[in-house]
């Protein structure tokens, strides 16, 4: 489908427009809008460099740019992982770290806005409740149909909350991307698509080693147990931001994954933090995974084994329903950085993971930085 950037943004009753003479924004309705509404952030990508700029006031006016300083990203200390034991095996969890340590300088303005946003009270509840205990009261006092009453009050409350909502929690973010900047963004959404074409796509929360023969026998000879569930890969935007660009996420466990043309922002509950493409890594590797599923319908199998096999790998005639089981070629993406994103995810298909990464890198050059692109041994080897 590849993307496409839009010329305006609704955010609530404002609309903020992109033209050539720069960010406008008004408030209304069709055929009457003022110049005015809340802050908004212009971002501009291009080969040199990125900038940020807000917007104030009254539509066109204009801020002075600011070219952030480019600053080396603070390597935090990984605290180990945490473990557990599951069926035998000790299985260590592949966790990212505190989210509100993951700050990109460059946007740490528009960090803190989606966070301190993100953090005001709901008004579409506090009305709704309000409207609902008046229109209950009003209700009893005329005659006792307060229930109806509350009720019907209720409705209202909660649509005129949200339509503030609709401004007061959102933050607006506008990019202007130069050429290459655009065809550069569009690769990586080219990419993205590719991951999302695969029949089976899973997010890793935890491996580990399989170390005595028993377990080893009752999981079909794996070598590593793995935890792992389907997870989502979507164009969609956080709910605290609108913007001129869909971007690619991914669902990574409790953290979502956006990736902007800018940075990636990583959603965590309520918290919000980002990382520069240059201090983002990647690692992709095959792997073989032993299927005791569906097999998805692009996987390529490589051999088979047995449910429960003896030590030279045939099957154990003890066990009178010993099947054989399909071994997949699968491929994992490890995404990492120095402020504790570590996160890994798997696709039924080989050879996906490749462009992604390396559209990645070319956005991290284009922005003044170097990603780390590494392709390495099978990351969750299991067979």
């Amino acid at each position: 489908m590849g993307f496409y950037v839009r010329k305006s943004i609704s955010a609530g009753p404002f609309r903020f427009n992109f033209s050539s003479g720069g960010v406008g924004v008004s408030v209304g309705v069709k055929g009457l809008r003022i110049g005015t509404g809340p802050r908004g952030h212009y971002i501009h990508a291009g080969v040199g460099g990125l900038y940020y700029r807000g917007t104030l006031g009254k539509a066109g006016a204009k801020n002075t740019a600011r070219q952030p300083p480019h600053r080396t990203p603070d390597i935090q200390p990984q605290p180990s992982a945490p473990e557990y034991v599951a069926d035998g095996v000790v299985m260590r969890e592949i966790e990212s770290g505190d989210v509100m340590e993951m700050r990109d300088e460059t946007s740490a303005e528009v960090l803190d806005e989606i966070n301190a946003r993100q953090s005001q009270i709901r008004l579409s509840v506090i009305l709704a409740v309000l409207c609902g205990i008046v229109g209950f009261v009003v209700g009893k006092a005329i005659g006792g149909v307060g229930p109806v009453v509350g009720v019907v009050a209720f409705l209202p409350g909660m649509l005129i909350g949200k339509w503030f909502d609709g401004y007061r929690r959102v933050s607006v973010l506008f990019y202007d991307l130069e050429q290459d900047a655009e065809a550069a963004y569009g690769r990586l959404v080219a990419a993205f698509e590719t991951l999302t074409a695969c029949a089976g796509r899973w997010h890793v929360a935890a491996g580990g080693k399989i170390e005595d023969l028993t377990t080893w026998k009752r999981n079909a000879g794996a070598s590593m147990l793995v935890d792992k569930k389907p997870t989502v890969l979507a164009s969609t935007l956080p709910q605290v931001v609108r913007s001129n660009v869909t971007p690619p996420s991914i669902h990574v466990g409790r953290q979502v994954l956006y990736f902007m043309p800018d940075l990636v922002v990583v959603k965590d509950g309520n918290r919000y933090g980002a990382i520069g493409y240059g201090e983002l890594r990647t690692q992709f590797a095959p792997s073989n995974f032993i299927e005791t599923g569906q097999v998805p319908s692009d996987a390529e199998v490589v051999g088979h084994t047995w449910a429960h096999p003896n030590k030279s790998g045939g099957p154990d005639r003890r066990f009178k329903n010993n099947r054989q089981i399909p071994i997949c070629r699968y491929e994992a993406l490890r995404l990492s950085s120095g402020s504790g994103l570590n996160e890994l995810v798997e696709f039924s298909k080989t050879n996906v993971s490749q462009p992604f990464c390396h559209a990645i890198s070319a956005l991290a050059h284009l922005h003044g930085a170097t990603a780390t692109s590494s392709r390495q041994r099978s990351l969750t080897g299991r067979v």
